[in-house]
């Protein structure tokens, strides 16, 4: 989206990002937590999975499910904290600013 600078006018104008990173961040070491805390639960799932392969197979299934359950949560509350991060950007935060005379500014207000 074209946004010219309101103070002077200029068409150098970046987009700062500031709550889409950070809410991204947190979002991301949240997830991660409650995949953790989820990963007994991949782990569970794994060691029955893996009692196939006997000791060995509990064994790795049981860190395999416990590795991709704190994986998937992190990628999961990373991509929800960067949703609500991009909103709080465009409705919240002066989230542009100008390139040329370093003015910040939103679009909507």
């Amino acid at each position: 989206m074209y946004a010219p600078c309101p103070s002077c006018n200029s068409g150098r104008v970046a987009k700062k990002n500031i709550g889409k990173q950070t809410g991204g961040l947190i979002g991301a070491a949240g997830g991660a937590v409650s995949g953790a805390a989820g990963a007994l639960s991949g782990a569970e799932a794994g060691a029955v999975l893996g009692i196939v392969g006997g000791p060995v197979g509990i064994a790795v299934g049981s860190i395999a499910g416990a590795i991709l359950g704190g994986l998937f949560g992190g990628a999961a509350g990373g991509i929800a904290g960067a949703t609500l991060g991009e909103q709080i950007d465009e409705k919240v935060l002066d989230s542009y600013q100008c390139l040329e005379c370093g003015y910040s500014f939103s679009i909507n207000r």
